[in-house]
């Protein structure tokens, strides 16, 4: 482990001398015994393999019918003019997407000359690109010399490439690779520092990674070698850093598969190439944050999706396979979560590919067991339990607001149940340049008016490290949970003394309810007060009720109850536009405090009932 406790012990040996004697960077160090041959013959007849290969050649068919993607200079300049970055990134991708596909098919099917003509001349093209980088990830003119995460992730797939394929790709394009490589990547990164080198996020675990591994690969230099781990081992003590001790990825699911899917790529070809001295997987840290996975879901394909994270999550069955080799108490997941060939739109090399190489073939579960606890550091709470018909799930969370792909959202919370959110987090947006900029929180996925806590004084909650919750009771058993967390800090409304939210989840008679709590203490009668839910359910009055119909196999409705001579309910559809920029249905239900007072105290309970027909049986 590189952890100052291990690595640093005196008579450890130094990267220059670990560096001047690494093991051969051959096939050993993806395939067993070094035996390409016998592994790819297992891809092309075990069922382990059967949907993956059904995937990969129809995607092969689809791309040999369509002409080459083309990067015109006007979708390069449109990030510019406009601020919206899906048109560049679209055809970027599918570059990418055309590298995955007939890189694998090459080895996979070596007898078609089409697809390694298809490979060659996709190489060809990311090699002549302008910049690796994503016009997003650069300023006005500063392509020279600039590393992004996508411009890393680049050059570590074609290093991999030189290996993986062989003596399949001509003598030029294998060349070419160790050139660009070396220029768009090593000596830069060499020659200057980068901003995300000392970040505590995704990107310093990516680029660096990246960097490094690529290193590991094509760098015959010792001295050289050296040098650019002793960048990357620093990047990866930072994004270590934005971890807390419980393990827990504050940017939720897909960001840990992002970050920590390329640290562990990085830190497995360290390890195989250092013979073992340099161990990252030794670390009780890197072992917490691997457990995470198996932490964040609600049931199903559902996840705690705080932040820019999506509400539905699949798993890289590799990175999955390759933890659970390492760590007993890596639950492996169902294997129905396996993510398709053609899920990630950016069309990522390393996960693709180790999701072949990586696949243990070891039985997994068939449902995520239950999980029940409380995450300090990130302050999460995460509740999930699966009965007999159903999974249910219940999550919350304090933290702050300054958080890695921050948003306002102290006090949020969700309820999952019979398939889908009942109350919801709308989790990441579109990406443009104004969603990363100051206009970030006028976006309603990214602001408090698009999550389930309070609107005081006509104010939502602020931003900032000072805009921070204090949990004062979390906990969780397979009975219920209980969560206390005080939000004072969260508005800047000039008249609150306090605001404190209690939520006690409780199961009874195999299905859950909520109640909810929210203490108001204010130096003078407020303004207004306004309790908001978020959901992507139709909700509909029924009286002094709020139904919210499933259209789960189990038909349950959540009820919300609520004191009608207190609160005035008002029903809202929203739109917004999701992480793939389409226009996605919401509602908000808003409760608002009829007569304002000093001290308030509303109370909101959400009891899950069976349909009709199943309360029958029931009675």
């Amino acid at each position: 482990m590189l952890e100052s406790s291990s690595r640093h012990e005196q008579g450890s040996p130094s990267l220059k001398e670990v560096a001047h004697d690494m093991a051969p960077a051959g096939l050993d160090l993806y395939y067993p015994d070094g035996d390409a041959a016998r592994f790819w013959q297992k891809v092309r007849t075990s069922d382990l393999y059967e949907a993956d290969r059904r995937e990969i050649q129809a995607e092969g068919q689809r791309l040999l019918g369509l002409p080459l993607p083309v990067l015109t200079y006007s979708l390069y300049a449109d990030f510019a003019r406009t601020g919206r970055r899906l048109g560049y990134e679209r055809v970027y991708f599918e570059r990418r997407r055309r590298l995955n596909t007939f890189a694998i098919l090459t080895m996979l099917e070596p007898e078609r000359d089409e697809y390694r003509e298809a490979l060659c001349d996709t190489l060809w093209l990311i090699l002549e690109e302008y910049t690796w980088c994503l016009p997003a990830h650069l300023g006005e003119g500063d392509a020279g010399g600039e590393i992004d995460l996508f411009s890393a992730e680049t050059g570590f797939a074609l290093s991999e490439l030189l290996y993986l394929a062989g003596d399949g790709l001509p003598p030029l394009i294998r060349s070419r690779i160790r050139d660009e490589v070396h220029r768009r990547l090593f000596e830069p990164y060499l020659a200057r520092e980068f901003h995300w080198e000392s970040a505590v996020h995704n990107w310093s675990a990516v680029c660096a990674g990246s960097i490094g591994a690529a290193a590991l690969l094509l760098m015959e230099e010792a001295d050289c070698l050296a040098a650019v781990l002793a960048k990357a081992e620093r990047s990866m003590h930072c994004y270590l850093t934005g971890f807390g001790e419980d393990g827990a990825c504050q940017e939720g699911l897909g960001y840990w598969n992002y970050g920590f899917g390329y640290f562990t790529y990085y830190a497995d070809l360290l390890r195989k190439r250092s013979r073992g001295r340099l161990d990252w997987f030794a670390s009780d840290k890197v072992r917490r944050i691997a457990l995470f996975q198996q932490k964040c879901f609600l049931g199903g394909s559902a996840v705690a999706n705080f932040s820019d994270s999506r509400p539905s999550g699949s798993i890289h069955l590799g990175l999955s396979d390759y933890l659970a080799g390492l760590y007993p108490e890596f639950q492996r997941p169902p294997a129905r979560l396996r993510a398709a060939f053609t899920e990630d739109h950016c069309s990522r090399w390393a996960p693709a590919i180790r999701n072949l190489l990586w696949r243990s073939g070891e039985p997994a579960q068939s449902e995520w067991g239950p999980f029940f606890g409380y995450l300090p550091d990130a302050q999460w709470l995460i509740w999930r339990h699966a009965g007999p018909s159903c999974a249910f799930g219940f999550a919350a969370k304090g933290g702050h607001n300054a958080e890695p792909h921050n948003h306002n959202d102290l006090g949020q919370f969700m309820l999952y149940g019979d398939g889908e959110f009942f109350l919801a987090d709308l989790g990441s947006g579109e990406y443009t340049k104004s969603y990363f900029g100051p206009e970030r929180y006028t976006y309603d996925c990214n602001g408090s008016q698009g999550h389930s806590v309070p609107i005081v004084g006509g104010q939502y909650q602020a931003e900032g490290e000072d805009s921070r919750a204090v949990v004062e009771e979390a906990y969780a058993d397979e009975a219920g949970a209980v969560f206390g967390v005080d939000l004072t800090q969260a508005y800047r409304y000039a008249g609150l003394e306090s605001l404190r939210r209690a939520l006690s989840w409780e199961m009874q008679g195999g299905l859950p309810s909520l109640a909810l709590t929210d203490e108001y203490r204010f130096a003078g009668a407020p303004s207004s007060v306004v309790e908001r839910f978020v959901t992507r359910v139709r909700p509909r009055l029924a009286g002094d009720l709020i139904e919210l119909q499933g259209s789960g196999e189990q038909g349950l409705k959540l009820i919300m109850r609520y004191d009608g001579g207190m609160l005035s309910p008002e029903i809202t559809r929203r739109m917004f536009m999701d992480h793939d920029g389409c226009e996605a249905e919401w509602y908000t239900i808003d409760l608002t405090v009829r007569k304002p007072e000093p001290s308030i105290r509303v109370a909101v309970t959400f009891e899950f009932e069976p349909n009709d027909e199943e309360s029958g049986d029931r009675e």
